[in-house]
């Protein structure tokens, strides 16, 4: 039996000579992390689990904590997590035994030794075990590949829900935005009003023409046009944050206005730790080891397979005084000779699927420091661009108060008030913007971070 035994290994290992080398992945797809950040933020703040309450709006709050929980992508998210998770133990159930239980039974008519018919009624119950014994890892890489395929499926409901809490945060304050706007053309049509009453007055008297009373109504007009425009796009912003959260299209209740939003301390973070925390970059390393794991199970194809199996059952008759034992145990060695290239066609596949992998992980890390980057910059260079506006705005406000005076003591036309109007107005709507795309970039470097490290985290 030793001898046996001896033999099968010593004629599966010079089989599995035979097998091709496994190959590395490609160097050029590895990348590594700058030492320092290009863009320079000072101030910064680790980064909160619940980062989003930072701003300061329960209602933001509610609504990111309602996505989290109801979004529809995060929910497929986790649903391939369990396909995931069955998957692996499906897979584990390669590396123990096989067993089952039978019974053949049956009735039969067959001419005896004397040459007379007989029918018989005969069963056998039977007790079966089978075991592929994992000589070269085969079994084992599957294990390793389901593994790493859970761990990406985690890593990739994070990336899900990670975006889905920007999306909220972010459309929240756009929808605050957006009533800011509505605020300040409302406001704005209550000043051409007046210019319009001022007018028909002077007008109605003869001291002017009706010239300075087209202008004003024609003004009033065109601003009037934006507000349903506005309204609309508010409605859409509801639409989708409902949408968003879970829910049918509807309503959204606001927390405070876009002047009550905090602007947190910009997280901190460093380029070599940005690789850990990010939930995207992860399931993209996961996806490569998944994928080698892979590679391994087709190249353990090429070696033999050596299979263990017993049986043992009775055999019941009619014909017979008492039941007979029956029983066998023994094992079959299987090495593939020619597959007609099959066998290389499918390593090469896993090969050439590694190497994608490894070449999403390059792609998806520097997506990674681009986008922390972009944001850096972003936000370095909205706190001048608000300290201009508000110059402007001090200086057109004061501009059109004195446009105004001379138009009513008769020393200029009305078009010089309308121009200074309409200044007012787009350095206004500039300044909303600048506010909101200041919040929505801190949203969104949260993102690019990572959010802030969970319990998963490497």
């Amino acid at each position: 039996m030793r001898k046996t035994i001896a033999l099968i290994a010593t004629s599966a290992l010079a089989l599995s000579a035979c097998a091709p080398a496994l190959q590395e992945p490609p160097v050029e797809a590895s990348v590594s992390a700058p030492t320092e950040w290009r863009t320079e933020l000072g101030v910064t703040a680790p980064v909160e689990a619940n980062w989003w309450e930072s701003f300061g709006d329960p209602q933001l709050s509610r609504l990111v904590e309602q996505a989290r929980r109801n979004n529809p992508d995060v929910q497929i998210a986790a649903a391939r997590v369990e396909e995931a998770r069955a998957t692996e133990n499906a897979s584990r159930g390669y590396l123990l035994p096989s067993l089952g239980a039978g019974v053949e039974a049956g009735v039969r008519r067959e001419v005896s030794p004397l040459g007379r018919a007989q029918e018989s009624i005969a069963a056998q119950p039977a007790f079966r075990a089978s075991y592929e014994v994992d000589l070269f890892g085969k079994n084992a890489a599957r294990v390793d590949a389901a593994e790493a395929s859970v761990a990406a499926s985690a890593a990739g409901e994070e990336a899900a829900r990670l975006a889905v809490t920007a999306a909220t945060a972010s459309g929240y304050i756009t929808l605050l935005a957006l009533d800011a706007r509505l605020s300040v053309l409302e406001q704005t049509l209550a000043a051409r009003q007046e210019a319009v009453d001022f007018a028909r007055d002077r007008a109605e008297v003869g001291y002017t023409s009706q010239l300075p009373l087209r202008q004003a109504e024609a003004e009033y007009q065109a601003t009037a046009q934006l507000v349903p425009q506005l309204k609309a796009q508010i409605a859409q912003q509801e639409n989708a944050l409902s949408v968003l959260t879970g829910e049918l299209p509807g309503a959204i209740t606001r927390g405070g206005s876009l002047d009550d939003l905090v602007a947190p301390t910009p997280p901190a973070t460093m380029p070599s730790e940005l690789l850990r925390r990010r939930p995207d970059v992860a399931a993209a390393e996961f996806r490569v080891a998944a994928a080698d794991a892979s590679m391994r199970v087709a190249r353990a194809d090429f070696m033999p397979s050596l299979d263990l199996g017993a049986t043992a059952g009775l055999a019941l008759s009619d014909l017979l005084a008492d039941p007979i034992s029956i029983w066998s145990i023994g094992g079959s060695i299987l090495a593939p000779i020619f597959q007609g290239g099959r066998l290389q066609a499918q390593l090469d596949g896993a090969t050439a699927q590694r190497d994608q992998a490894a070449w999403a992980y390059r792609s998806a890390v520097l997506t990674a420091f681009r986008e922390v980057e972009d944001r850096m910059a972003v936000l370095a260079n909205l706190g001048e661009q608000r300290t201009a506006l508000e110059a402007q705005q001090t200086a057109v406000a004061d501009a059109l108060r004195h446009a105004r005076n001379r138009y009513r003591a008769g020393y200029t036309p009305y078009i010089e008030q309308v121009d200074a109007q309409r200044a007012l107005l787009g350095v206004e709507i500039s300044l909303v913007q600048v506010r909101a795309d200041e919040l929505t970039t801190l949203v969104g470097l949260y993102q690019a971070v990572g959010g802030a490290p969970g319990p998963g985290s490497r």
